[in-house]
Parts: C-alpha cells; sequence; structure tokens
C-alpha cells in the first residue's frame, strides 16, 4: 500500500544519508516517476527532504530533523536489532527488516555487536513456521496430521493463535476443533500442514481461561530426584544436556548429576538422551528408573 510504502521511505531515508531514486525504485519495486511522486508526498507532510545533484546524487532529510539518538540507549537498539534480525531470518519478514532500518537511525556510536542469536538455523522448520504465522495473522484455520507422545498419528483442525518457542523447540498453541480444546502442538511433530479457507473469531473468554491452566501457569508439579554419574569423557555432553542439574564435580574428573524429573519411569525421552550416552553415564537413583533402563536394555540386546 502507498502509506506502508511512505512510511518505510521515511526511515529508509532516515537510515542513510543519500539514497538515489533508482535505489528507491528498485526497492518498492515501483517506477522512479513513481518515486518523485512519493518524495512530494513526503514534503508535503513537513519532513525536509533535500534534494542532491550529480552523479552520486539522490535523496536525504535534513540532519537536524532526524530522530534523537537518546530515545534508547546503545545497548536498547543493539539487542532489539539482534533479536529482530534472528526473527525476520527465520519468518522472511521485511516489516521486522524495515522496524531495524528504523532502529539503526538512533544508533549510536560504531556497531559493535555484542550478542548474536541464530534461532532459525534448522530451514526446514522456516516453512511450516512461516505458515502458522501467516495463519495467526489472517485468522484462519489450519489441518495437520499430529504424532502425540503416545505415537499416535492423529489429523487435527487448528485455530492458531500465537507462536511459542521455548527450550530450543517451537509450538504453536490455538484452539483444536478436533478436541474441542486448547492446545499446544509441536511443529516437529506436525505433518502435511496447510492452511484452510476458513477463517475464526478469538474465544476470548475460553482462551483466556485455558491460559491459566497452560503449562505457565500449572502448579510445580510432583518431582523425583535422578541422581547420574557421568564418566570424565562425557562431561561436555552432560552439561549439554542437563545443564538446569545440580552438578558435584568429583576427584577422578568424573561428574555427578542431580535433576527433578516428572515421573522419570515413564519419561521416553529422558531414557533416549541416557541411551545415547552408551558406558559415558551411570543411572545411581532412583532404583526404579535403573531397573526399567536395564530392562530397556536386555530387549534391545534381544533384538541384536
Amino acid at each position: 500500500m502507498k502509506l506502508e510504502r511512505l512510511i518505510s521511505m521515511i526511515y529508509m531515508l532516515l537510515n542513510n544519508e543519500i539514497l538515489s531514486a533508482s535505489a528507491l525504485a528498485e526497492k518498492y519495486n515501483v517506477s522512479q516517476r513513481t518515486i518523485y511522486r512519493d518524495i512530494d508526498a513526503i514534503c508535503a507532510a513537513g519532513i525536509p527532504v533535500v534534494s542532491y545533484q550529480g552523479v552520486n546524487g539522490g535523496y536525504g532529510i535534513m540532519e537536524q530533523y532526524k530522530m534523537d539518538k537518546s530515545l534508547l540507549g546503545s545497548y536498547d537498539v543493539g539487542s532489539l536489532i539482534t533479536i529482530l534480525h534472528s526473527m525476520s531470518t527465520v519468518f522472511d519478514d521485511e516489516r521486522a527488516l524495515d522496524t531495524i532500518h528504523r532502529l539503526q537511525t538512533i544508533q549510536s556510536g560504531p556497531n559493535r555487536q555484542s550478542l548474536t542469536m541464530d534461532i532459525g538455523n534448522r530451514q526446514i522448520f522456516n516453512e511450516p513456521l512461516r505458515l502458522v504465522r501467516s495463519a495467526i495473522s489472517e485468522r484462519c484455520v489450519i489441518r495437520f496430521d499430529y504424532v502425540n507422545l503416545k505415537n499416535e498419528k492423529t489429523s487435527r483442525k487448528l485455530e492458531p493463535i500465537r507462536l511459542m518457542y521455548k527450550n530450543s523447540v517451537w509450538y504453536v498453541y490455538g484452539f483444536c476443533r478436533t478436541r474441542q480444546d486448547y492446545r499446544e502442538f509441536r511443529i516437529s511433530r506436525m505433518v502435511d500442514l496447510v492452511t484452510t479457507a476458513e477463517t475464526f473469531q478469538p474465544h476470548a473468554e475460553k482462551e483466556q481461561e485455558c491460559k491459566e491452566r497452560s503449562y505457565e501457569g500449572r502448579e510445580e508439579r510432583q518431582r523425583t530426584d535422578v541422581v547420574l554419574h557421568c564418566s570424565a569423557a562425557s562431561l561436555a555432553r552432560a552439561m549439554d544436556h542437563f545443564y538446569d542439574a545440580d552438578k558435584c564435580f568429583n576427584e577422578d574428573g568424573s561428574l555427578t548429576l542431580t535433576l527433578k524429573v516428572y515421573k522419570p519411569v515413564e519419561s521416553e525421552w529422558l531414557v533416549a538422551i541416557l541411551l545415547s550416552f552408551g558406558e559415558g553415564l551411570e543411572i545411581v537413583e532412583p532404583l526404579e528408573l535403573r531397573e526399567a533402563f536395564k530392562a530397556k536394555l536386555e530387549k534391545m540386546l534381544k533384538r541384536y
């Protein structure tokens, strides 16, 4: 839309000393004549655009008019730019890039990057994330097959409300028409994801009720202490996987880890991680988990 283009052009001019009409035309996929008209409209709105002649000529905004750089501290601006840049990589979001340009107009001093983020390094997830985010914006129902923790595959229709990034995992939260209740779904377990032509209106009251019952709002469940003994050869991997555990380094270079797990004997995710360590990790407590793990190993040995 013209208004969005004009606003974006203003921030582009604020962020650059001089921009040529041809560069602006290429940026917004319009003719140079349209750019000339847009510049006239910006000037009519009271923003002092200056025209520079010559080979390297173009348009710029008077220095005195530019935004006060004390509006945000350099630390705040740099952190916001880093976060937005990472998000724009995931979602291919032009609006996020435009916001970055705006923030750069008030960034003072040299651009010394003290923070980097990369939450879009798994490109296979980017396309479904973009599809879900678009469905959220347009309030479109999405349809997909889903594999739950019991390894059951079911077809679902969801009114998506928001995307969530928790513990390095992407989720979509919304109203599941199949279950007639609010649910969270891991993006990695969704198959054949499509956007339908159906639209929806938010269920404000029920959504609020569900938020109170959601993961963040639940009371802390009863958890059991799991004690693991890690060999010196597996320290780095153990600390990566169990970074929130209590750690006690032993004199022989090994490590004792204590972590709290809800129903550890039933936690297949824990068993899968422990198996990946081979001889590098031993379950010390609880005895029930140790016995269950031993039974799992015996069952695997029979297969081989």
